[in-house]
C-alpha cells in the first residue's frame, strides 16, 4: 500500500473514554470508522472492503482473514497478540503491528500502589472507619491491623523487562532489596534465582511475565506454601499466572500476608471466580485498570499513528506478523 485508505476501529470504547486526541490517527486514513464495540458475529461484515483494522480485544480469526480479502493491516491497541491468528494473517498477506511499552509508568505505579495498600492495611482501616471503629476508639489512633514498612524488605520480581525494571526502581526508592527470579522455559542466568529459592526468601513477590505454556499456574498451592507466612503477592501481568483457587485457599488459611491482583483468568469475570468470594481476607482486586491512565492510552494512539504511517511508507514498525 502506498497511500492511506479506509480503516475501522472495532472496539474504540476499549481505549478512548472521550479524553483522547485522535486527530493524528484519523489523518492517516481517508476514512476511519469507529465502533464502540464489535461482537465476533459482526467482525466480517464490518471489515468488508476495509484495508485497515484496529482492534484491542476483538478476535481476528482465520475465518475473518479469509473472508476479508481487502484487509492489509491490523493495528493492535495493546502488546498481546493472543487474539490474532498470526499464521492466518501471514498466509493472507496481512501485516500485524502492536503497541509496546506504552503503559510502563502507569502499571509500575499501580503495582507499588497495591504493594503499599497491603503493607499499610489500607482497605482494612477504611473498612473500620466506615464501621465507626475509630470514632469509638479509646485513644487518638487505631492500630488494630499490623502495618509493615517496605524499607529493608526483599522484593522478588518474576519478569524483569521494561516494566519489571521500572517496578524495581520504584521499590528501591522505598529502600527495598530487589532480587530476580528465573522464569521457566528460559535459559538459566547467574543473576536469576531458581523459583523455589526466590519464593522462600522474599517479603513480597510481584509478577511481570507473559502468560504462556511455561508460566500458566506459575504460582500454585505448592509455590504459595514456600512463601513466608507474611509475604505479599502482587499480580499486574496476567490472571492465569496464579492458580486462583489455590490463592483463595491460601489467604483463607492465613498462609500469606496478603495479595493484590489487577488481572483475572477470565475478564470480565462473568462466570464467577474463586477470588471474588466475599470471605477472602487480605485481598485487593482492581479491574484490569493498571494500564489505563490517560497518558498511557494517549501513547497508544501515538504508536498506532506511527505504525500506520510507517506501514504506508513501506517501512512498518512493531511488526509481529
Amino acid at each position: 500500500m502506498t497511500q492511506p485508505t479506509q480503516a475501522v476501529f472495532l472496539d474504540h470504547a476499549s481505549l478512548d473514554l472521550g479524553d483522547l486526541d485522535l486527530q493524528a490517527l484519523e489523518q492517516c486514513f481517508s476514512q476511519l470508522k469507529r465502533y464502540p464495540q464489535t461482537s465476533a458475529a459482526q467482525v466480517i461484515e464490518r471489515l468488508q472492503d476495509i484495508q485497515v483494522a484496529i482492534t484491542n480485544k476483538v478476535p481476528m480469526t482465520a475465518e475473518v482473514f479469509a473472508a476479508c480479502p481487502d484487509l492489509k493491516l491490523v493495528l493492535i491497541t495493546a502488546t498481546g497478540t493472543n487474539l490474532i491468528d498470526l499464521p492466518a494473517a501471514r498466509a493472507h498477506g496481512v501485516t500485524v503491528c502492536n503497541c509496546q511499552g506504552y503503559g510502563t509508568p502507569s502499571v509500575a505505579q499501580h503495582t507499588l500502589m497495591l504493594l503499599l495498600a497491603l503493607a499499610t492495611r489500607l482497605s482494612d482501616y477504611q473498612t473500620d472507619i466506615r464501621a465507626g471503629a475509630w470514632q469509638q476508639a479509646q485513644q487518638f489512633c487505631l492500630l488494630d491491623h499490623p502495618i509493615i514498612e517496605l524499607h529493608g524488605k526483599t522484593l522478588g520480581l518474576l519478569g524483569h523487562g521494561e516494566l519489571g525494571s521500572a517496578v524495581a526502581c520504584l521499590a528501591e526508592a522505598f529502600g527495598m532489596r530487589v532480587v530476580l527470579g528465573q522464569l521457566p522455559g528460559r535459559p538459566a542466568r547467574p543473576d536469576r534465582l531458581p523459583l523455589d529459592e526466590l519464593l522462600s526468601q522474599v517479603d513480597a513477590l510481584t509478577l511481570h511475565c507473559p502468560l504462556n505454556e511455561h508460566t500458566r499456574d506459575l504460582i500454585g498451592a505448592r509455590e504459595l506454601r514456600l512463601m513466608k507466612p507474611q509475604a505479599l503477592l502482587i499480580n499486574t501481568a496476567r490472571g492465569g499466572l496464579i492458580n486462583e483457587q489455590a490463592l483463595a485457599d491460601a489467604l483463607r488459611a492465613g498462609l500469606l500476608g496478603g495479595a493484590a491482583t489487577d488481572v483475572l483468568s477470565q475478564e470480565p469475570p462473568r462466570d464467577g471466580n474463586p477470588l471474588l468470594a466475599a470471605d477472602i481476607p487480605r485481598l485487593i482486586i482492581t479491574p484490569h485498570s493498571a494500564w489505563g491512565s490517560r497518558e498511557a492510552r494517549q501513547r497508544i494512539v501515538t504508536q498506532l499513528t506511527e505504525n500506520a504511517r510507517s506501514f504506508f511508507a513501506g517501512d512498518p514498525q512493531r511488526v509481529v506478523s
